[in-house]
């Protein structure tokens, strides 16, 4: 993807900052953040940033692509504030989309989520049923019904892309989300300073770990290709926390032991696995990941 005006809305965010900064070396990149997850540092000079919110007026919408990656992004920040939670994630989502139809831009990729899976251990593909347990849950199913509507009623692209347990160190962009971060990048640090990471119920839950660098060319993919509708961004594999803690320690050099703690959210709702099939995406991109997690634990721990 090169010569294009693109607009990242979250673009100060973990996975907004590193495809922004990708963007950034072929296209004029565009951030819009309000600074609730995301911090301008995250983003290199090439980057335009404007801290604003995406339920104001008069967005820079006139772009090429909108990345709207804006979000509020786990269950406990919905359950902390359910309105909220609605209004960013899906009055958000419906006015930046309708800022950029009203200025031309007819191409949206935009972040849903794999947890409306629920647990499952074999792949999930994208035809499945789905459910809604969590407020987290709803506001992304909201994103891809309106997805749907602008799609029909305007003849708009939108692709929605479900991603799976999206992971990078604190070399990366998440280092100041604290414990909001992903769950690898805290994991190494507390071994790194010799705490204990501290795992939810057994740690035997497993997640489809995907690194963030895959993730962000499954978004440029996506708008390349016009996608529309939604896609899986998932590896197809599936490691326990307990593992994740035995890598770290062996890539560290380490012996920490985990401190295993009763899960504070409710097991109805809580996910103890998932998995990802990607071969929709896969046959409309040719994506794949190209990291695999071996490699990705090292990636995690080198900054040490």
């Amino acid at each position: 993807m090169q010569d294009q005006r693109v607009l990242v809305t979250g673009g100060a965010g973990f996975i907004g900052s590193n495809l922004a900064n990708r963007l950034a070396q072929n296209n004029d990149v565009v951030v819009v953040d309000d600074c609730y997850l995301g911090t301008p540092e995250n983003l290199d000079d090439g980057v335009a940033f404007h801290d604003r919110s995406v339920l104001d007026d008069d967005l820079p919408t006139d772009v090429d692509v909108v990345f709207h990656l804006a979000a509020l992004s786990s269950y406990a920040m919905h359950e902390e504030e359910p309105r909220r939670g609605a209004r960013v994630n899906v009055e958000g989502f419906v006015n930046v989309v309708d800022q950029a139809r009203q200025d031309g831009c007819d191409t949206v990729v935009y972040a849903s989520t794999s947890s409306i899976y629920g647990s499952r251990t074999e792949p999930s593909p994208e035809d499945m049923a789905v459910t809604v347990n969590t407020g987290y849950e709803a506001s992304k199913l909201a994103r891809e019904r309106y997805a749907e509507y602008f799609s029909n009623h305007y003849g708009m692209s939108l692709s929605g892309l479900r991603f799976f347990s999206v992971y990078q160190g604190y070399g990366g962009a998440e280092e100041h989300k604290g414990e909001y971060a992903n769950v690898i990048a805290q994991f190494a640090d507390d071994i790194v300073n010799g705490e204990s990471p501290v795992l939810y119920g057994d740690g035997t839950q497993t997640r489809d770990f995907t690194h963030v660098s895959d993730i962000v060319s499954g978004i440029q993919l996506a708008a390349e290709h016009r996608l529309d509708g939604v896609y899986n961004v998932g590896t197809g594999e599936r490691y326990s926390f307990n593992e994740v803690v035995d890598l770290l320690n062996e890539e560290l050099g380490t012996n920490v032991e985990p401190e295993y703690v009763e899960n504070p959210i409710p097991e109805s709702v809580y996910v103890h696995d998932t998995c990802a099939d990607y071969s929709k995406l896969n046959a409309a991109t040719g994506w794949e990941p190209e990291i695999d997690f071996e490699t990705g634990i090292e990636l995690v721990c080198s900054p040490y």
